[in-house]
This record gives structure tokens, C-alpha cells and sequence, in this order.
């Protein structure tokens, strides 16, 4: 119990004490009732500050991945089960605070990525690489489908050396599976800093589906997802 949690409960005893001291000499009902909620309110505060440290404490990871268009990326991991959030951004360039022109310049270096926060109790980091390498294609170079540049290059920046590991493992398990034809090219780097997209990026399918882009290229995406990792996924 942290310290905010034990001074609560001291006053709650003090509080306590007064009223049984107060009640024993014909102290007015109207008032011992006053202080008798107040107990309680005090004892709710408490409890409610050990909760918080409870949930604070929750282990929640973070993976930083770009597979493209961070507009897809970010509707795919959205509807996964044990993420509690996905923000779309920029990893991997040489310039703090980069604007989406200046990323999709190609100048600054930065890829498209999305920061996804799950619980690894919910879902495993090795089951979110499966569906990020399931959901894009990784053997194409400096592009996904049309949108082409080193922006939308394929890459996983590890939070971890158990990160590292297991993306290590997970490229060479799926190149002897032979699942594509060409040879992985996913970046394996070192993460360093996530710089967030401006506003109209984030939750970009979801303010967008009607939008062309959204209907050609995101619905298959999403549709697939639908298909091999349905127990993944969000009622």
C-alpha cells in the first residue's frame, strides 16, 4: 500500500476514535451521523488509492512496428485482443518532432509506425509479431504495394534485448517456412524515439472508412485478419 493510502487509513482510525469518544457523551445524532460517513468516505478514498497502485502496476509492453501506411497498421492492431492502445508516428529518422511532410519527403528517414501498448497477458509479443508479418508483406523493399519509400519500409524496433531475441527468431522460423518467395527484408533496430502523428492520422480508418484509400487497400487488410486470426480479435 503506497504512502497516500496509509495516511488515509490513520485518519480513518482518528476519525473513528473521536466518534466512539464523542457518541459515549450524548454527542447530538445529527452530527455523529455526519462523522460516521465521513469515516466511510475516508476508508472509500483509501481503498479507491490502493486500486490505482493495483492498476498502475499492470504490466503492459510496448511495440514499436512499421509495415507501411501507418494507417493500416494502426486499424489492424486496433481490433486486437490484450492492446489497450495503438498510436500512429515516426521511428527511425535522424530529426526530433518530423511533420508527415517531412517524413514522407524521405529526407528525414523516419519510418511509419505505429506504438501498440498490450497486455502480455492477453496477447504475447510473438503473437503480435505473427499477425504484424501475416498482415503486410515483408519481403518488399522501401514500399507496401503503392505507397513507395523508405518511410514505408518494413521494421520492428525492439524495446528489449527479449524483443530482439524474439523477432531474431521469429524471421528465421518464418524464411525456413518458405511462406514467401522472396527473402525477409523487416529492419531489426534498436528503439530510440517515437515522435506521434499530427491528430488526423490517428484513428484514421475509424474517422475514414469511406474514404477510397480505406476501402482498397485497409478492408482486405482487415478482412484477412478476420479470416486467420479471428481468437485474436475484439468482440
Amino acid at each position: 500500500m503506497n504512502m497516500k493510502a496509509q495516511k488515509l487509513i490513520r485518519i480513518q482510525k482518528k476519525v473513528l476514535l473521536s466518534v466512539i469518544l464523542l457518541r459515549s457523551k450524548w454527542f447530538p445524532k445529527m452530527l455523529f451521523s455526519v462523522l460516521v460517513l465521513l469515516s466511510f468516505s475516508v476508508s472509500s478514498v483509501a481503498l479507491n488509492s490502493k486500486t490505482d497502485v493495483i492498476m498502475s502496476e499492470l504490466k503492459i509492453e510496448t511495440a514499436t512496428l512499421g509495415a507501411g501506411c501507418f494507417w493500416c497498421v494502426e486499424a489492424i492492431f486496433q481490433r486486437v485482443n490484450g492492446v489497450e492502445t495503438v498510436v500512429s508516428g515516426y521511428s527511425g529518422g535522424k530529426i526530433s518532432n518530423p511533420t508527415y511532410k517531412e517524413v514522407s519527403s524521405g529526407l528525414t528517414e523516419h519510418a511509419e509506425v505505429v506504438q501498440v501498448k498490450f497486455n502480455p497477458d492477453v496477447i504475447s509479443y510473438a503473437q503480435i509479431l505473427e499477425i504484424f508479418f501475416k498482415t503486410h508483406n515483408p519481403t518488399m523493399l522501401n514500399r507496401q504495394g503503392a505507397d513507395i519509400g523508405s518511410q514505408y519500409r518494413s521494421v520492428i524496433f525492439y524495446h528489449s534485448d527479449e524483443q530482439k531475441r524474439m523477432a531474431t527468431d521469429i524471421m528465421a522460423m518464418l524464411s525456413k517456412e518458405g511462406i514467401w518467395r522472396d527473402p525477409i527484408v523487416t529492419e531489426l533496430t534498436e528503439f530510440s524515439a517515437f515522435y506521434e502523428a499530427e491528430k488526423h492520422h490517428q484513428d484514421y480508418f475509424v474517422n475514414n472508412k469511406r474514404q477510397p484509400y480505406c476501402q482498397m487497400v485497409i478492408v482486405p487488410k482487415l478482412d484477412k485478419l478476420e479470416r486467420v486470426f479471428s481468437k485474436h480479435l475484439k468482440d
